[in-house]
């Protein structure tokens, strides 16, 4: 079994996340269900980034929230909410990777699984959250 790259192991985390809006199964069911189904290979990687936003997912889902300008959450896409949830939980729980690559990572899930307009969409909200938790890091230095 050959390592999996930072990307297929977002990749595999954000189908997950999506699996889980539209169902009611537990976390541990959805990753006992993909592991049984070996359509996905789930590493203790992908494993942890999938649970992290699961537990995470209020304060997560408050953040996106209050990043939308003239949006709600109700009117994200499914896709998007799911590239956003995996990327807020990266930016804000998980220090082994720069924001900005998080960013840039999340904008190519998009691309690759999500409408073309939602790709800005993305990268605007994670730009937005990523420039608050910045100026807030900022402020608590001086």
């Amino acid at each position: 079994m050959k390592k999996l790259t930072r990307h297929q192991m977002r990749e595999n985390a954000f189908i997950l996340v999506f699996e889980r809006i539209f169902n009611d199964d537990s976390p541990s069911e959805l990753l006992e269900t993909a592991k049984e189904n070996e359509e996905l290979e789930i590493t203790p990687e992908v494993e942890a980034m999938f649970l992290g936003v699961v537990r995470y997912q209020e304060p997560i889902d408050e953040l996106i929230s209050a990043n939308l300008k003239k949006w709600k959450m109700e009117r994200i896409s499914k896709v998007s909410l799911a590239i956003l949830r995996l990327g807020v939980y990266e930016i804000v729980y998980s220090d082994d990777v720069e924001d900005d690559i998080v960013v840039s990572e999340c904008v190519k899930l998009a691309g690759d699984f999500a409408y073309e307009e939602d790709v800005s969409f993305i990268n605007g909200v994670l730009g937005s959250i990523v420039r608050g938790i910045d100026a807030a890091a900022s402020e608590m230095a001086d």
